[in-house]
């Protein structure tokens, strides 16, 4: 495929361009190294991203460089090494891998060429790199799929904005679609009541299902974030098809920072809540990861579990995130097939 140069930069000619479909597959990121120095990186990007923390510049980056990059990258990287593997970031392993197993999945299917590409929103690889790779391979159009099941401006929102700011560097402009959220997609609510069904029937039931999801300000949502409607709208869907009573399952949120008044329930003081009222076993699903990560492997399966068992209550489970499971495959490969059917010939 020849290039033609315009400016000091190669381009793709517009005739020999477009042969390729790219599928841009986003999640949220994680440390190069669960160390205080990768973590602090790590941290200064994340907490920089005003989609994240809704301040004035002026006021929140005194805050973020004189206090918390001093103090918080210690603690988050013992977090981290409680659940490093060999392979890295659990979250950045099991990313490459749905992105390696959706290539395949497509490749498969379809008869049109399709480039499926690995980027986080923080970190990396990151998402710019991911486009530059598209667009070497020739793409001309471009699917963006935020694995973010429930929008928000804080995370979906916010991959739009870093593909924006890659993308005012091109001269030329892929057709670009964005897959904006898929909370209650049949496929990825027959993909979660599959996962609690396979994990219920190896290790039983528990008296408590609870559904927890990551939390935001409360304040986020009073301004029109449509996130919180979302996790209650997935967690209603999958408690439907489960056929489990009302009495039976809760939902909550989890990962809240900051002394300001967050989404709730929460996740912590339910638990607590639960073994203290003669709750003696719950199981606790995360639906709105797509991978399982720092918030779900620390946060949920260490320190929640400690806080049940603490309180009183006798047996606490995790169910895994859907991660590379084959249903969860095949749903993004629906999405695919769903948004880009006028690009691809099937």
């Amino acid at each position: 495929m020849s290039k033609i140069s315009y400016l000091g930069t190669e381009h793709f000619s517009h005739e020999e361009a477009g042969d390729i479909t790219g599928v841009l597959l986003v999640n949220l990121g994680t440390p190069d190294a669960a160390t205080p120095a990768a973590v602090r990186r790590y941290l200064a990007e994340f907490l920089s991203d005003p989609r994240i923390v809704e301040m004035p510049r002026w006021l929140w980056k005194p805050i973020l460089h004189g206090f918390i990059l001093r103090i918080r990258p210690r603690k988050v990287a013992k977090s981290y090494q409680s659940v490093w593997t060999e392979e890295g970031a659990p979250l950045l392993a099991i990313s490459k891998k749905q992105q390696q197993l959706l290539q395949q999945a497509v490749s498969s299917s379809f008869t049109s060429s399709i480039r499926v590409e690995l980027g986080m929103r923080y970190g990396n690889p990151s998402i710019s790199s991911a486009l530059r790779n598209l667009k070497n391979a020739g793409a001309k159009n471009i699917l963006v799929l935020p694995l973010y099941p429930q929008y928000s401006a804080t995370t979906t929102a916010s991959i739009f904005d870093a593909v924006v700011t890659e993308l005012k560097q091109w001269r030329w402009i892929p057709e670009l679609r964005f897959i904006q959220h898929y909370h209650d997609h049949p496929a990825y609510i027959d993909a979660l009541v599959d996962s609690i069904q396979q994990f219920q029937q190896q290790q039983g039931e528990a008296e408590k299902l609870l559904f927890s999801f990551h939390g935001l300000p409360q304040r986020y949502h009073d301004n029109g974030d449509p996130y919180f409607c979302e996790c209650h709208k997935t967690a209603r869907l999958v408690a439907e098809k489960l056929q489990i009573d009302e009495n039976q399952w809760a939902l909550s949120f989890q990962s809240r920072f900051g002394r300001e008044e967050w989404l709730k329930p929460y996740t912590d003081k339910t638990l607590i809540s639960w073994a203290q009222q003669g709750v003696k076993s719950v199981q606790v699903v995360c639906p709105g990861f797509a991978a399982d990560c720092l918030e779900t492997l620390e946060e949920i399966q260490i320190e929640n579990r400690d806080y049940f068992l603490n309180a009183g209550g006798e047996s606490f489970a995790y169910i895994p995130a859907l991660n590379s499971n084959e249903d969860h495959i095949q749903m993004m490969k629906q999405l695919i097939a769903q948004h880009t059917c006028d690009w691809l010939d099937k």
